[in-house]
Parts: C-alpha cells; structure tokens; sequence
C-alpha cells in the first residue's frame, strides 16, 4: 500500500523541475511528489523584520527555491529512463541549501 520514495531531482532550477514533474504525469507514473521549498538562510535585517535582504533592488524577484522530484522506490529506474530519454539530465544536488559563500570556503 504505501512505498518508500527517493528523490530523483533536487536542485534550484524550476524550468527543469516542471519538465520533469509534467513528463512523469504524462507518462503516467503514481505517486509521484514535486515540492519546492525555500532551503536559504536568511541574515536578519537591522530592524529585525526579517526580510531578505538579497530582495531589493531592481528588477524582480530572484528564486531561490529548492525543486525536489521524489518517485516510489519501483518505479525509480523506469522514471529516470524516461526522463532520459527525453533529453532531460536528473540532478539531485544535497548541497543546494548551503549557503553559496558556504561552498566557496569549503572548496578551498
């Protein structure tokens, strides 16, 4: 009745995110969950509003949302053969909530 999941995408890229999400429905795979979330952290602002600082100035508003795709355990290998397929290359990036400043620094 109810299966394990496992993420087959997790990264900041919604373009991506919605072609594969639309791709599974389409091929008609169950239980299929995508979700986004917003995984930065975000420094608080000098009068404690807690507004992220990153979000003002010109033009709009930048996304900085998490993308995950999560299918049941079974169908993991037939849903990324057919991801594949089209073209598209499934990335499950664990590092897409660290901190960019974060990576840089550990990377030395």
């Amino acid at each position: 009745m109810f299966e394990k999941k496992v993420v087959i995408f997790k990264k900041k890229d919604r373009e991506t995110w919605e072609q594969i999400r639309d791709l599974l429905k389409a091929e008609g795979f169950k239980g299929v969950s995508a979700t986004h979330y917003f995984g930065d952290t975000v420094a608080a602002g000098g009068c404690g509003a807690k507004l992220d600082p990153r979000a003002f100035g010109g033009g709009k508003v930048i996304d900085r949302d998490i993308y995950r795709i999560e299918v049941r355990e079974s169908d993991k290998e037939r849903a990324l053969d057919a991801i594949r397929a089209h073209g598209i290359v499934p990335v499950v990036d664990d590092t897409a909530a660290v901190d960019a400043a974060l990576k840089i620094n550990s990377n030395q």
